[in-house]
Order: structure tokens, then C-alpha cells, then sequence
């Protein structure tokens, strides 16, 4: 995985998330929390889904081949999208589950400093996993808002390991209010609901990345700042007299495809179309390193309601 894959977010969310399941099932185990419940499948379905993230990405980097001429970049969208799904299902509805459950058939809790002990680990554990993805997104994310990074970002991993440690963060303070309103006041319905607001907060999540790698998956261009480079990489020397149009599409995270057509002098030979061709392709991959795989189609421009050039005698100067 590349580097914009923020692998070193990754890894450390899934060692916080997998160690903060293992004591947050230990906590539910012995005070009958169902907060903690959910909170601890939450947490569970993140450190899975982080290794969904890493085979995502290692399958990326297949070589391409006949039947994937483009390669297999797009893996990476089709494992994000995966991870969304597993949020929704196992931590959201289970979550949601769980808590109508405990509305319907309450449970005291029995030695509840245990689970209110684990929660403010594991916040605090959340919080470090947070900050590292944070400050591995601030790498590549510009100056593009945090709502912007998550909407245009090109590489998945960083928006779902952002959206999944803020997720976990908010629902480990309801998680923390519910058990502390229940053991206060006795009544374990504050348990259930908060139970209730960590399953609607992941489904809220998991929507959102539905939603943003559903883009992805079905084929996003450039953004408008890297098209108009491209534009200018193309536009910079004398080779052509216009753009006629061009297109733009991302194979992967890290890899993008330029088509475009382009309007030449009609009297040029195909020798020098050739040659301009060439030197146009190397100013846009030093403009746009992702832009590597880049068709171009010579043509000639013919202005509206004005008679074309003769065609054959374009031919015939491209043989001679």
C-alpha cells in the first residue's frame, strides 16, 4: 500500500481496537452492561475491518493482467466498501439490537467501576489511535477541510479510519455517560439507550462511507485542481492549437487515466505529431505523477458552421 493508504494509521488502530475489545468483552462479562456490549462488537468489527483495509491493499498491488489490462487498483475501494457494510450490520444493528433488547428485559448491572475503569482506557487508547490517523491524514490532505478530505479523498483508507476512530470515540463517551447514569440513579434504562445512540451513530457512519466509496467504486475523475494542471501541462508548448476535450478517471487510488483529444495543425506529418504527442505525455505526468496511464488522439479542430480540411490530403502527408 502506498503511503497515501495511511498504513501506519491502520496499524494502530487495529492493535488499539483489537486489545480494547479484549477488555471491553472482559468488562461485559462480568457487569451485564449492555453499552459495553456494543461497544465491545464495535470494536471487534474495526479491528476487522482495519485487516480488510491491509488485504485491500495488498491486492492492489497486482500486477496487471489479461483480464484486468489496468490492473487491480480498485480492490482498495472494493474492500472499503466492505467495511462500511460490516459497520452497518455488525456494530450498528447489532448495537441497535442490543439495546432495544435491554429496553424490553432490563438488567442490573453488577460490578459496574469495571466497565466505567475500561471505558476510560480505552478512551484514552481511541484518543493516541485518533491522533495518529490525524496527523497521517494532515500528510496529503492539504489545505481541503476535514469534510472536503473525506469527500475528495482518492485513497480510502485515511477517510475510513478517521470516520471509524471518531465513531468509536463519541460512542465510548455515551457508552461512559449510560453506565454512569445507571449506576447513579439505579435504572438501567439509561444503559439501553445509550446502547441505542452507539448503534444509530454507527449506522449514521457507515451510510457515509457507503455512500463516499460507492463513488469511488463506480469512477471518479480528477479533481478541478489537478485537471486544470493537466490542462496547462497540455496547453504549455506549441505542439497543438487546442484541447478538443478530455477525460479523466481514476483506476486506483494512485492512478489515474488522462484521455484527450487533441486538435494538431492540419499540415503537420505524423512524424511530428509523434514526437509532440510524446513531450505533451511527459509534461503531464510531471504536472500529475498519479495521471500514469495517458492516451491521446490527434486531431484537427474544424470551428463550427466552417468546411472541414481535406482529409486526403491530411493522408497523404502523414505517409509521405
Amino acid at each position: 500500500m502506498s503511503a497515501s493508504g495511511g498504513t501506519k494509521a491502520i496499524i494502530a488502530a487495529f492493535l488499539a481496537n483489537t486489545g480494547i475489545a479484549l477488555t471491553k468483552f472482559i468488562a461485559w462479562f462480568f457487569s451485564g452492561s449492555a453499552s459495553m456490549l456494543a461497544e465491545a462488537v464495535h470494536s471487534v468489527a474495526d479491528a476487522g475491518n482495519q485487516l480488510l483495509l491491509i488485504l485491500g491493499g495488498r491486492k492492489a498491488r497486482k500486477a496487471a493482467d489479461k483480464e484486468h489490462p489496468f490492473g487491480y487498483g480498485r480492490e482498495r475501494y472494493v474492500y472499503a466498501f466492505v467495511v462500511s457494510i460490516i459497520l452497518f450490520s455488525v456494530g450498528g444493528i447489532f448495537s441497535i439490537y442490543e439495546g432495544v433488547e435491554k429496553l424490553t428485559h432490563p438488567h442490573e448491572l453488577e460490578n459496574a467501576w469495571m466497565p466505567l475503569l475500561v471505558l476510560g482506557i480505552a478512551i484514552v487508547l481511541e484518543s493516541f489511535s485518533l491522533r495518529t490517523a490525524v496527523k497521517e491524514s494532515n500528510h496529503v490532505r492539504g489545505r481541503q477541510s476535514w469534510v472536503q478530505f473525506v469527500r475528495r479523498a482518492k485513497a480510502p483508507e485515511l477517510p475510513v479510519v478517521l470516520l471509524e476512530d471518531i465513531a468509536a470515540l463519541i460512542g465510548l463517551v455515551f457508552a461512559f455517560a449510560a453506565v454512569t447514569l445507571t449506576v447513579v440513579t439505579g435504572n438501567p434504562l439509561f444503559d439501553a439507550i445509550g446502547t441505542l445512540m452507539i448503534g444509530t451513530l454507527l449506522v449514521l457512519v457507515a451510510v457515509v462511507l457507503g455512500i463516499e466509496t460507492k463513488s469511488l467504486l463506480v469512477g471518479e475523475g480528477a479533481s478541478d485542481e489537478d485537471v486544470e494542471k493537466i490542462e496547462q501541462a497540455i496547453t504549455a508548448g506549441p505542439e497543438i492549437e487546442r484541447i478538443i476535450h478530455m477525460k479523466t478517471l481514476y483506476l486506483g487510488p494512485d492512478e489515474l487515466l488522462v484521455a484527450a483529444k487533441l486538435g494538431f495543425a492540419a499540415d503537420q506529418r505524423l512524424l511530428e505529431v509523434a514526437a509532440a504527442t510524446n513531450v505533451i505525455e511527459q509534461r503531464i505526468r510531471h504536472a500529475v505523477p498519479a495521471a500514469r496511464v495517458i492516451y491521446i488522439e490527434p486531431d484537427v479542430y474544424v470551428e463550427p458552421n466552417q468546411p472541414a480540411p481535406p482529409t486526403d490530403a491530411i493522408v497523404i502527408k502523414g505517409l509521405e
